[in-house]
């Protein structure tokens, strides 16, 4: 009984609680993208099916955390970071395999891959220790480190082999990849703003005082929606020109 009133306690919300409502919704739609990515795996080739598939897990893992986000704001009102970035670990670094398996088509080399998760985990982790303050250093040096790790992602996907690669497919490979790109260099700009909305620095007068989390919990809603969808109408597409060739 008692276990049963403290489950009752935290996921009790105000109505009139705007953060919150963003926490439900987050979790309701990529719940939502997460059944119909799933529920589509049949009609694609087998080619592309991974990658349809990894797009519904990564929507699936953000859902689950958006539920015990929302019941952590729920009953704390405290940004949920720890949570947050454990979604984050898990979610990105696949948002990442996305681009090698898009590519796979024209000859992408699992180095590709494992440099980009190389990349989004040291973007990531820098960006949880300038967030949580661990080790007591300057939030703004984590994210100077942080923002580095990004500007390499957007490198290698805009002028680096990722690139190259795309080009070098044509077709709705490079579009899909161009896609995926202003994804990246759009939508996970707005991450850099949560980061500078929740802590101390120069950019403080800018930035600071802005709803951090539902900064955040728009972003990922569009994110991983969007990734997810591009790459669902790749899928599609391929798999047309497959049975029609």
């Amino acid at each position: 009984m008692k276990t049963l009133s403290l489950f009752i306690e935290i996921t009790k919300m105000d109505p009139t609680d705007y953060v919150g409502f963003t926490f439900f919704v987050g979790c309701m739609a990529m719940m939502a993208a997460s059944a119909f990515f799933f529920l589509s795996l049949n009609q694609f080739d087998k080619k592309w099916r991974t990658s349809v598939l990894v797009s519904g897990l990564i929507t699936f893992i953000a859902a689950v955390h958006y539920f015990y986000m929302r019941d952590y704001w729920a009953a704390t009102g405290d940004s949920p970071t720890f949570f947050r970035y454990v979604d984050w670990i898990l979610t990105v670094p696949l948002m990442c395999v996305e681009f090698y398996l898009i590519l796979k088509v024209a000859g992408a080399k699992q180095s590709l891959m494992w440099k980009m998760i190389g990349l989004s985990v040291v973007m990531l982790v820098t960006g949880y220790f300038g967030e949580a303050g661990v080790m007591g250093l300057d939030a703004q040096l984590w994210g100077l480190v942080s923002g580095l790790a990004y500007f390499a992602i957007v490198h290698e996907i805009y002028m680096g082999n990722a690139a190259s690669l795309a080009k070098s497919a044509g077709g709705n490979v490079e579009s899909a990849h161009k896609m995926l790109c202003k994804f990246v260099l759009i939508g996970w700009a707005i991450y850099p703003i949560g980061y500078m909305a929740g802590t101390e620095g120069w950019y403080s007068g800018i930035f600071g005082g802005l709803p951090m989390d539902v900064i955040y919990n728009v972003g990922d809603a569009i994110n991983k929606i969007g990734f997810g969808l591009v790459v669902y109408n790749i899928a599609i597409s391929e798999t047309a020109r497959i049975k029609g060739a």
